[in-house]
């Protein structure tokens, strides 16, 4: 399912292909699980663009299926909203869980693509703002604190062009302030810790003009006792067929989710930009 928001007064599309980055779970211009500096759309400085993606992450036990949109304003800002889904084949449909998320971001400085030779990377700081939905049911039941919170995350991206075999080769550095449990999905906070400094990281290898390979890490807070929470990993393949258009296919591994362990998948994700 693919959602299309039209961008007004001015339509961006100038940009590169890729500029936009893909989108990471939470609806943050990023990689699949990590959000990178780059802002999302394909917009200049004068214009304005907008994405849609949606995205299903099948594990052993869980089914995640998110979908969302942002607005992206002058390739400054990026403001995104997004909602997922958790269904556990365990537990009856009631049972199901979610969250919504409202992201901000603001790139502060630097220009991952178009500064090849500066040190300095792009750099932007962003928020995301949760919603546990049934927070009542399990998240309080397993130990979460409360329903709702704000991770606060500072991004560095940088490209490397022609780094490896002549390739070009992106980096990202993310360093994200939470308390959330399992991304939010369980809620926030508990008995274990307060808010924690977490790290993200991503590479990726541009294969082709239009085929990037990736790979992600992404710590957790693990606040639950009852319930160990293992940092997240996955390798995606993305493919632009055009530059509106991504398509991601993926190995991720979301370590134990409420419980049960070795919750290791597949994902597949489309994304489109103006």
């Amino acid at each position: 399912m693919c959602l299309l928001l039209s961008a007004a007064p001015t339509h961006g599309g100038d940009r590169l292909e890729w500029t936009g980055a893909t989108t990471e779970i939470e609806g943050s211009a990023g990689g699949g699980l990590v959000p990178w500096a780059l802002i999302g759309g394909l917009e200049t400085n004068d214009q304005v663009g907008a994405t849609a993606f949606a995205t299903y992450n099948a594990t052993p036990d869980f089914s995640l299926r998110t979908a969302g949109i942002s607005l992206d304003v002058h390739d400054r800002w990026e403001v995104s909203f997004v909602q997922q889904r958790l269904d556990a084949a365990s537990t009856p449909r009631a049972a199901v869980l979610g969250q919504d998320i409202l992201g901000l971001k603001l790139r502060i400085l630097g220009d991952a693509v178009f500064s090849p030779d500066r040190v300095l990377p792009q750099i932007a700081v962003g928020a995301q703002f949760k919603y546990t939905l049934n927070f009542d049911g399990i998240p309080k039941a397993v130990g979460a604190a409360r329903a709702d919170d704000v991770d606060l995350y500072l991004t560095a991206t940088k490209l490397y062009f022609a780094a490896i075999a002549d390739r070009d080769v992106l980096v990202d550095l993310t360093v994200r302030r939470t308390r959330a449990n399992q991304f939010g999905l369980l809620g926030f906070g508990a008995d274990r810790h307060g808010y924690r400094l977490v790290p993200e990281a991503s590479i990726a290898i541009f294969l082709t003009q239009s085929l990037l390979l990736g790979a992600e890490y992404r710590a957790k807070p693990d606040n639950l006792s009852g319930f160990r929470e293992d940092s997240a990993q996955d390798l995606f393949l993305a493919w632009a067929p055009w530059k509106n258009l991504e398509l991601t296919a993926g190995v991720s591994d979301l370590g134990r989710i409420a419980g049960k362990s070795d919750q290791r998948g597949l994902y597949l994700s489309v994304w489109v930009g103006i």
